[in-house]
């Protein structure tokens, strides 16, 4: 069916998935357009639910929680296939149209197609400031290197916040919609429950980063022994703020540290824009060039990978980086490089299966952002770190970590070593830290063996 818009003769339906808030929600403001009744609906997809870990699937249970409570208990939560459910619960409410913010990843790209089939499906903004396939070059192809994306996404520029709230709609109580698809109780997983969530958590993060930390941004956001990022990666994901709320606030900042945040907001921008345009990208080199490249597998590489898994490989900002994403489910940026390029150029495994347990673990886990984030630092993604850039783990925790202070928070076999001597240990290694798993000098040199035979 079209998109096109719908009579206000009857109801429609808000399917929210990741855009769980009320104030700026184009959708919403549609949806709620000439005094249409509204059913706020979400629908636990197990396609989506299967492969999220339990620190995801916590924040989105929590962050519907939040919404069902704005919503003063109308949200209408229904569990199944969305193809089957949408149109059905549509249908039970009498409903001209379902209203959405626009998904442009593989999977609900395929999905939304499917329920379009049908029932009415209204699409109206999406994730993104700017939208996915929207930022071309001239000849109308799409940019492969961020710089000049940057450049072309200031110039396009973006809308102004949408001003909606729970009062833009009279909403449909879910107890009165017969037929359709049973409505079921949010479910919980109580793994960070002191990780805050909902729109008025992410909108309170902002504030307190806008306010206390933007400034500072550009100069500290590399140090991950100091609380400098926003870590609003969290409230991006689920939508809960949306980036367009951050850049209008931005732009009356007008410093460095507000200028390299607006250039992290467009990297997400661009890592979407990348795997819509290639989708197959999310599991498969997108320079094909790097399918030939020599990778290890067999015992030993899965012993070093559990290694890596488990904080145990005797690199101190590794170890400490991989332990503290399995104890938040989140780690800082710049040890996110780190240890990708110590998996991929140091143990000379695949990205993915780096990727994938960061996803299993990460609770702003983004599949553009993340597959695209590793295949930067493994040199095989569009505008790569070149594969020859091999980070020294030693040297990239004694410039970033330089008091050795990251480490020992998260590595506490190695607390009674002073200042950034944490990093080395060449005669102070306590007994019961492992020895370093790989020789890093003689592992870059293989690294660079294994690229120079691939240009061959």
């Amino acid at each position: 069916m079209s998109s096109s818009a719908s009579s206000p003769s009857g109801p429609s339906v808000l399917w929210f998935r990741r855009d769980l808030r009320l104030g700026d929600n184009p959708a919403l403001a549609h949806a709620a357009e000439d005094g249409r009744d509204v059913l706020a609906l979400f629908v636990l997809d197990d396609h989506l639910l299967g492969p999220s870990g339990a620190a995801r699937r916590d924040v989105l249970f929590r962050s519907l929680t939040a919404l069902d409570d704005q919503l003063g208990g109308r949200l209408m939560v229904v569990k199944g296939d969305p193809v089957a459910a949408v149109p059905a619960v549509a249908k039970a409410v009498g409903a001209d149209a379902v209203h959405v913010s626009e998904d442009y990843g593989p999977y609900g790209r395929r999905r939304d197609d499917a329920v379009a089939e049908k029932v009415d499906l209204v699409r109206t903004g999406s994730p993104y400031a700017v939208s996915p396939g929207r930022i071309v070059k001239d000849d109308g192809e799409g940019f492969k290197v961020f710089t000049p994306f940057y450049r072309r996404w200031q110039d396009h520029g973006w809308r102004g916040p949408a001003d909606t709230s729970a009062s833009s709609a009279s909403w449909i109580d879910p107890d009165d919609v017969s037929g359709g698809r049973k409505r079921v109780t949010i479910p919980t997983e109580n793994t960070h429950a002191d990780v805050e969530a909902g729109e008025k958590a992410a909108l309170s993060s902002w504030a307190d980063f806008r306010d206390d930390r933007a400034s500072g941004y550009d100069d500290e956001r590399d140090r991950p022994d100091k609380d400098s990022t926003s870590r609003m990666s969290v409230h991006l994901k689920y939508g809960t703020i949306h980036p367009r709320t951050m850049l209008a606030d931005l732009a009356s900042l007008k410093n460095d540290g507000s200028e390299a945040y607006r250039r992290e907001l467009c990297f997400r921008d661009f890592y979407a824009d990348i795997l819509f345009r290639r989708p197959d990208s999310a599991r498969e080199n997108y320079d094909k060039r790097f399918d030939a490249i020599e990778l290890d597998s067999g015992p030993h590489a899965d012993e070093l990978f559990q290694a890596w898994c488990d904080g145990k490989t005797g690199f101190p900002i590794v170890d400490a980086g991989m332990r503290q994403l399995v104890s938040e489910n989140w780690m800082h940026n710049r040890v996110r490089m780190i240890v990708a390029s110590f998996l991929v150029k140091d143990l000379h495994l695949p990205w993915w299966r780096g990727a994938r347990f960061f996803l299993q673990h990460l609770m702003d886990g983004d599949i553009a952002s993340n597959q695209h984030g590793w295949q930067w630092t493994a040199g095989t993604g569009t505008d790569a770190s070149p594969y020859f850039r091999v980070f020294n783990p030693t040297t990239q925790g004694e410039k970033f970590d330089p008091n050795g202070d990251y480490v020992r928070r998260w590595v506490p076999e190695l607390r009674g070593v002073d200042g950034k001597a944490v990093h080395a240990l060449k005669n102070d290694r306590p007994e019961e830290y492992p020895e370093p798993i790989v020789d890093h000098k003689h592992e870059r040199e293989e690294a660079l063996r294994r690229f120079g035979a691939l240009k061959s």
